[in-house]
């Protein structure tokens, strides 16, 4: 991992969650650690709620022992990443834009994660890497949009994001730069005066998708830092994954919506859990999830509805769900 702008920042971002003080909670286990670590920031650590074994955000990183069940139609690679992947660090599945895989690293290990199976190793476009990845979106003059995601790509430097955009800038079918990430929400020291200032000078258009699932991720540090962002002519997305138990609730998730817009962000996607292994336990059934969201249909202006959303192996666009 490159250096950061903070020589404080990459600390912050090492596992602060001590092995005693998750082991002593009635839910955690042990071998289900071994299979995919705990992995928390000191800030988002702090933002949980010790006396609550049910906190949402606990649930969210607590290794449990439903990850060690091998359950039927669940696999390592859920949405087909691997078969849509013409050159190394690229993910092409949709029209008109691709993703680049630019780290396997994240700030927090999130139990639901997708790609927590993912062999990063053999498939991130590497700063050392590139230009297999680069010259792929020159000779496709369809691709309009590049996504960085990962991992994390904000766990890169930005001395290293503004030498990717810097290469992105000179392609000129290339027009809007997306970033996935969730280091706003749980690491918000990692935007630093010096990324804001890239970002500010990246000449693409911009979209920062933040992925954050309850409202108690979000408190009073977060809003400058927001702010500070849509400053840069950035606009600001949330992408969600519904949890059994943790926000499987439209009182809880219109709240979230609410607290989103507070701090100048719009709800984009509710995404239905992908059957990764390891994460059966959080998925919440088609019939519940639509449920829910057309009762946020009825509680929410428009503009604050995220589309729910499945993303299904093979299909060229995420697929509504009703």
């Amino acid at each position: 991992m490159a250096s950061m702008d903070n020589p404080k920042w990459r600390s912050l971002c090492k596992n602060n969650a001590t092995k005693k003080s998750f082991s002593d909670i009635e839910k955690y286990d042990v071998n289900a650690e071994k299979l995919f670590p705990l992995h928390i920031p000191q800030f988002l650590q702090e933002s949980i709620n010790s006396n609550d074994e049910n906190d949402p955000i606990l649930l969210q990183v607590l290794p449990q022992k439903h990850e060690l069940d091998a359950v039927k139609y669940y696999s390592d690679d859920p949405v087909g990443d691997l078969i849509t992947t013409p050159v190394k660090g690229v993910i092409h599945k949709y029209h008109g834009r691709v993703l680049l895989i630019t780290t396997g690293i994240c700030a927090v290990n999130c139990r639901y994660c997708f790609r927590r199976n993912f062999p990063y190793a053999q498939n991130h476009a590497s700063k050392n890497n590139w230009d297999d990845a680069l010259s792929y979106i020159k000779s496709n003059k369809d691709i309009n949009e590049v996504i960085l995601s990962g991992g994390d790509p904000l766990m890169l430097s930005t001395k290293v994001l503004k030498k990717l955009s810097n290469r992105l800038e000179k392609i000129l079918h290339v027009k809007t730069l997306r970033i996935h990430t969730r280091m706003p929400i749980v690491t918000p020291s990692r935007i630093t005066t010096n990324f804001l200032n890239w970002l500010n000078n990246v000449t693409l258009k911009k979209v920062m998708v933040v992925h954050c699932n309850h409202a108690n991720e979000l408190n009073q540090h977060h809003m400058p830092l927001f702010k500070s962002i849509a400053k840069t002519n950035t606009l600001l997305l949330n992408q969600s994954v519904l949890l059994k138990n943790i926000n499987d609730d439209v009182e809880v998730l219109n709240n979230l919506s609410h607290r989103l817009f507070d701090f100048g962000i719009l709800p984009y996607y509710l995404n239905q859990l992908d059957k990764a292994n390891g994460t059966h336990h959080f998925r919440v059934t088609k019939k519940e999830a639509i449920s829910i969201h057309k009762q946020l249909l009825q509680t929410l202006p428009g503009y604050l509805v995220p589309k729910l959303v499945e993303e299904i192996s093979g299909k060229m666009n995420k697929s509504p769900m009703f």
